[in-house]
Order: structure tokens, then sequence, then C-alpha cells
């Protein structure tokens, strides 16, 4: 599978930085950088019919990505979020309310799609709203009937969660992604004791849940992957530090297409961490040049 077909499920956004507004969503995020990966990626997502939503759409375009599934919506704005950066360069984030995405539907033109993919990616962020949460989960629901990967990469955001969104995203996937700062929320969530170490941790909620792979990030320190029959402990990729906004979704996107190209766990494991330790170089999720 030289040239996976990924879709990527969720927000597509403007971060409002100090120094002014930057392309980003995770899922958004994902999808250029599985580009840069190699792989084919479509988005499905929901913008406004405004000028960020245009510009939106042309960058996503530019890095080639398939924007048939972005949904244009003149009755809501395209989605931004102010950003702080503390002095580590780690973001804070304050999310606009009611923004497109929040209103993505489920259409024909999507189930006609599902056969095109190898993979769907979701997260936690954008199921805040009742109906693009029954709409991604309808994805992945026929994703899981196919025997597709589903990613799922946690993005708790206060207060747009619970325990029970957290479990139920988790029975829905096959490959769990979550930084360290997540896993005793997750964890508690699973119903899964997070008092040790983490990888006991990491290797309850692969067995709970019939997991194919859970993948922890680190920060600085790298990752931690555990498999039904496997453990690597990667660690971190030295970098010059500018913000770490988009580091994750880089890692995940490195990460995935290396699971869809059947590399060795630790092989893709170390090239998501250098591909996260090299956007944290940078300023932004996403190179202005794809």
């Amino acid at each position: 599978m030289n040239k996976p077909s990924l879709l990527a499920c969720g927000e597509v956004l403007w971060d409002l930085f100090p120094t002014g507004a930057r392309f980003g969503g995770a899922p958004a995020n994902f999808a250029c950088h599985a580009a840069l990966q190699g792989a084919g990626a479509a988005v499905l997502s929901a913008v406004g019919d405004d000028p960020r939503g245009n510009e939106a759409l042309a960058i996503l375009e530019r890095f080639g990505l398939d924007t048939s599934l972005v949904q244009r919506l003149a009755d809501a704005p395209t989605g931004s979020v102010k950003v702080t950066l503390d002095a580590a360069g780690k973001p804070g984030f304050e999310i606009e309310a009611h923004s497109a995405w929040d209103r993505i539907s489920w259409t024909d033109a999507l189930e006609a799609r599902m056969a095109d993919f190898d993979a769907v990616y979701f997260g936690t962020l954008c199921q805040r709203s009742a109906l693009s949460r029954a709409t991604l989960r309808r994805v992945v629901d026929l994703a899981k009937s196919r025997s597709l990967c589903r990613v799922l990469d946690v993005n708790l955001r206060k207060p747009f969660y619970d325990a029970a969104l957290i479990r139920d995203s988790v029975a829905l996937a096959s490959v769990l992604k979550l930084s360290d700062d997540e896993l005793p929320e997750v964890a508690a969530a699973c119903g899964v004791a997070s008092g040790g170490e983490p990888e006991k941790i990491l290797c309850a909620l692969l067995a709970r849940f019939a997991l194919d792979l859970v993948v922890m990030t680190r920060g600085a320190c790298g990752a931690l992957l555990v498999s039904p029959d496997q453990v690597v402990d990667q660690p971190g990729i030295p970098a010059t530090v500018v913000d770490t906004v988009g580091a994750g979704d880089s890692f995940t996107a490195a990460f995935t297409v290396g699971i869809l190209r059947g590399e060795a766990l630790d092989t893709l494991l170390r090239r998501a961490c250098e591909t996260a330790s090299a956007v944290c170089s940078q300023a932004g999720a996403v190179p202005d040049r794809a």
C-alpha cells in the first residue's frame, strides 16, 4: 500500500495567536501532514461561507487534499480558537462556540465515498455538538463494519467532553493515540486503574477495548507504544521549540501512514517522533508551503 487513502473527520479552524491567525484544527493538521507523508487524504468538516472558510479550503487544496466533503455553511462562521503560549511554548486554548464544524451533516455522498478509504481519523473535540457527534460516529461505525483502521486522537478541551464521550470513542477505535497529560483522565473514564506504570495502563486499555495499538506521546521524552505482542519505547528527538501546536497531529499522521504501509513499529514510531520534533521547531501547525 504505497499511497494509503485516509479520511480525516472533524474541525477545520483558525488558531488566533498573539502574532496573528494561523490555519489549524487537529483533523486538518493531520490531513496536511498525511499528505506530506505521501498519503492521499480527504477532509470531512464544515466551514463558513466567509473569507476564513475560503482561505482554509485553499490551504487544504494546496496540500493536495480532497475537499469535496467539506461542507459550506452560510449561517455559521468558520471556527476559530484564541491561542496563548506559556514560557515553554505549550499552548492554551479558548475555543469559539457554535462554529461551522459543530454542524457536520451526514450525506449520501459521504456514504458513497467510504469505500475509497483505508483508514478514518477522528477525535473527541468535534463531538462537542450532537449533530457532528452523530455524523462522526456514523462514519466510524461504517468504517468498523468494513474493518478499516480507525484512529482516535484524544483531544481533551474543557468543558467539551465527559467520561462517556471518551469511553464511547475509544470503543469505536482500533488505534488509540493520547498524550501523557491525557492518560489519567482517559484511564479513569475507561475504568482502568491509573496509579501504575504508564506501560501497564496502556496495556490495560489495549486489552479492555481489543485495540490493535495504543500509543502515548510524552512531549520532549518521545513516545510509548503497546500492541498485543510488543512494547516500543522511543526516546525524544531534540528540537529547538518555537511552539508545540500541531506537533501531536503531525506525529499521528506519520504514525498512521506508517501503519497502513506495514512498517515495523519501532521504525514508524521513530519517524513519527522525528516529524513532531520538526514541527515544534516552526511556528504554527503546518508549513506555509506544501
